[in-house]
């Protein structure tokens, strides 16, 4: 991929919607950092329940995320997450910690202080970067916007194979409430909620494959790029 400018793209949507899958392949294409802010949230929230703080506590939830010592490691092979040295890439993905994270990432001092690095990461662009207000809150300015959707009933369902394919019992049934809970909750939020930018691109994956939906987002890249 040979795209001159270095890009902000930035890939808004709910749970499930194969926003992570998507961008890193897309990042890995355009040569370009992924990151991954779910990850991030998602970190903060292992790190809570590590240091047994109530979630509730959200002065001190918010102390735990201003203090954190989080890293993200690109590589080839996609990217690694650390807190304090200690590799939670897989840790952060449990039913647990997903359970949590939105109730975290409601906490204004952990957006705060998440948004901070993520706009910090971003400044020189060459990124790709998922999550729920990148491109309305976060970096506003994107190059380019997408929003990226599915049925709660797809969503679902991938949750459930890749819980299942990890050795987790699970019924989908639950996995379709939470998914439905957390859309609520992300998008009832007072603190940046989940919007979709007006001058975003909407791709409904239900219907489309990993590989369709990279190509669509580098696809509106080269056209950017393309236009200058």
């Amino acid at each position: 991929m040979n795209i001159m400018k270095k890009l902000i793209v930035a890939i808004d949507g709910p749970a499930g919607a194969g926003k992570s899958t998507v961008a890193r392949i897309a990042a890995q294409r355009l040569c370009y950092a992924y990151i991954d802010t779910g990850a991030m949230y998602r970190a903060v929230t292992w790190k809570v329940m590590r240091c047994q703080v109530a979630v509730d506590d959200a002065e001190v939830v918010a102390r735990t995320a201003g203090t954190i010592d989080l890293r993200l490691e690109y590589s080839c092979e996609g990217t690694k997450v650390y807190v304090d040295s200690t590799d939670v890439t897989e840790a952060i993905r449990t039913p647990e910690v997903s359970q949590l994270v939105s109730v975290i990432a409601q906490n204004g001092g952990v957006r705060a202080a998440m948004v901070d690095l993520q706009r910090k990461l971003a400044a020189d662009g060459g990124v790709v970067m998922d999550g729920r207000d990148i491109g309305t809150h976060v970096v506003p300015a994107a190059d380019v916007k997408i929003f990226l959707t599915a049925s709660i009933e797809e969503r679902a369902n991938r949750r459930w194979l890749e819980l299942t394919a990890k050795g987790f019992k699970v019924k989908l049934d639950e996995l379709k409430a939470e998914i439905a809970s957390r859309d609520k909750a992300d998008c009832e939020r007072e603190i940046s909620p989940l919007v979709q930018a007006d001058d975003a691109v909407v791709i409904d994956t239900t219907n489309l494959s990993i590989a369709q939906a990279v190509d669509k987002i580098i696809g509106l890249c080269e056209g950017i790029d393309g236009g200058l």
